[in-house]
C-alpha cells in the first residue's frame, strides 16, 4: 500500500509542477474566464512537449532498469554457481581426509604391580 500511495503521490506532484509550469508560460492574463486562442494553443504544446518527454524518459528507465536486472541476475547466478563449486569441493576435501586418516585402535594396557616397573 504505501508504494501505490507514494506513486500517487509522485503523479500528483508531478501533475501540479507541469501544470503550474505551462499556465505561467500561456496564460498572460485572467482578464476573461476563456482562453485565448493562443493561449489554448501554448498549454496544448506545452502539456504534450511534457507529456511526450516523460514517455521517452520512462521507455528509457525501464529499458536501463532492464539491462540492470539482467545483469543483477547474471552476478548471483555466476555467485551461486562458485558457492555451490566451493562446497563440492569442500566436501570431496572432507571424503578424502576421511579416506586418507589412519585408523588408530586404541589397546588398554594392563595395570603392572606397584613396585614392578620395567623399562
Amino acid at each position: 500500500m504505501d508504494s501505490n500511495l507514494r506513486n500517487l503521490k509522485d503523479f500528483l506532484t508531478l501533475y501540479n509542477k507541469v501544470t503550474e509550469m505551462c499556465f505561467s508560460r500561456c496564460v498572460d492574463n485572467l482578464n476573461q474566464r476563456i482562453l485565448a486562442t493562443h493561449e489554448d494553443v501554448c498549454l496544448d504544446r506545452c502539456v504534450t512537449k511534457f507529456a511526450r518527454f516523460n514517455q521517452y524518459m520512462m521507455a528509457f528507465y525501464v529499458d536501463a532498469q532492464t539491462t540492470i536486472n539482467a545483469k543483477r541476475m547474471e552476478e548471483m547466478e555466476e555467485k551461486s554457481r562458485i558457492a555451490e563449486q566451493q562446497h563440492k569441493e569442500r566436501q570431496r576435501e572432507e571424503q578424502t581426509l576421511k579416506e586418507l586418516a589412519p585408523t588408530v585402535v586404541l589397546t588398554p594396557v594392563p595395570h603392572t604391580a606397584a613396585g614392578n616397573l620395567s623399562i
